[in-house]
């Protein structure tokens, strides 16, 4: 088990110790979400920045008192104000340090079960959370980020205030968002390739390699493709072999993906996965097409799942 897992462990159990939920009668009141204050001694960017991520949260969920909630309003909070809010903190934490916005996702899920623990009417850990997975885990939110919601959903998934199927589904969340992130190598599998030739992954040499899964009736893998072609940079690394797009469509429907071979480019690499064993091993965790690794020439992750903007933005383009 590792720290942060032994972490939320015994948080949970100390919370449970620690007697009955306040009944305290809530603010009736609404209120403006409270922001955190950034101490004046921390001056460097970076650390204000790290600082602001951690504690965003410390004001909302502070159980010294409970705020007025309904189907509406969360703890005194109008939704609309706190899904501007979520969105606030998840643009911030994506311009920090990984570690940095690993540290704020579980102070949020620590702080949010604290709260739900006091108070035996509040309602944020439900509302909250599925704010939270709609901005980080919605396969179509364009800024998902299965790192930063990793940490969130490790917690939900031994929470003891969460039981029967929801708990099985954040535990599964949990395990799919840990499938090759980055910084560690992609799973490495067997392709064919529009020939007929058999390849691996770690077979095909490379620079930089662009890891596509895609579908050749999906209009946004034919938005992508177009985004690629057009780029003279990009188009000159894939010229050179400096870069190599390898397109794997992961269905079983192989007569479309034949039908559509004249369209693919020919300075990709393009192929199926002959034993359905991405989708059905679950080797990557493919949600929406088409889902964009980036890989370096050891087949380090450098990108997990991303959008086509992070991928040019990843290359300075």
């Amino acid at each position: 088990m590792n720290v942060r897992k032994l972490f939320l462990a015994s948080f949970c159990l100390l919370a449970l110790s620690c007697g009955p939920r306040k009944v305290a009668a809530p603010v009736s009141h609404t209120r403006a979400f409270p922001a955190a204050e950034i101490p004046l001694m921390i001056t460097e960017p970076a650390e204000r920045m790290a600082w602001l991520g951690e504690h965003f949260w410390d004001r909302y969920t502070a159980t010294d008192s409970l705020y007025y909630s309904d189907s509406v309003t969360v703890n005194g909070v109008k939704m609309e104000d706190l899904e501007k809010q979520v969105g606030i903190f998840v643009t911030l934490l994506e311009q920090g340090a990984p570690e940095s916005g690993e540290r704020a996702m579980t102070n949020l899920y620590t702080r949010m079960e604290a709260f739900q623990q006091a108070f035996d009417k509040a309602n944020m850990l439900p509302e909250l959370t599925e704010l939270i997975s709609r901005y980080l885990y919605d396969p179509n939110s364009p800024v998902r980020s299965e790192e930063l919601y990793l940490p969130f959903v490790q917690g939900l998934s031994g929470c003891p205030l969460i039981t029967g199927l929801d708990r099985e589904r954040y535990a599964r969340e949990a395990r799919l968002c840990a499938l090759n992130r980055p910084g560690t190598r992609a799973a490495d599998f067997t392709f064919v390739d529009t020939a007929g030739r058999s390849h691996t992954l770690y077979g095909i040499k490379a620079e930089m390699m662009l890891l596509v899964f895609g579908n050749p009736d999906c209009h946004a893998c034919k938005e992508l493709q177009a985004a690629l072609e057009e780029s003279e940079e990009l188009s000159g690394a894939i010229a050179s072999g400096e870069l190599k797009v390898v397109d794997i469509y992961i269905d079983q429907d192989l007569e479309a993906w034949k039908k559509h071979i004249p369209e693919y480019p020919t300075t990709w690499i393009n192929g199926y996965d002959p034993a359905f064993v991405i989708r059905t091993d679950l080797l990557y965790n493919v949600r929406a097409l088409p889902s964009l690794y980036l890989l370096s020439a050891d087949k380090t992750v450098l990108l997990k799942d991303a959008t086509t903007e992070q991928f040019f933005s990843a290359l300075g383009l």
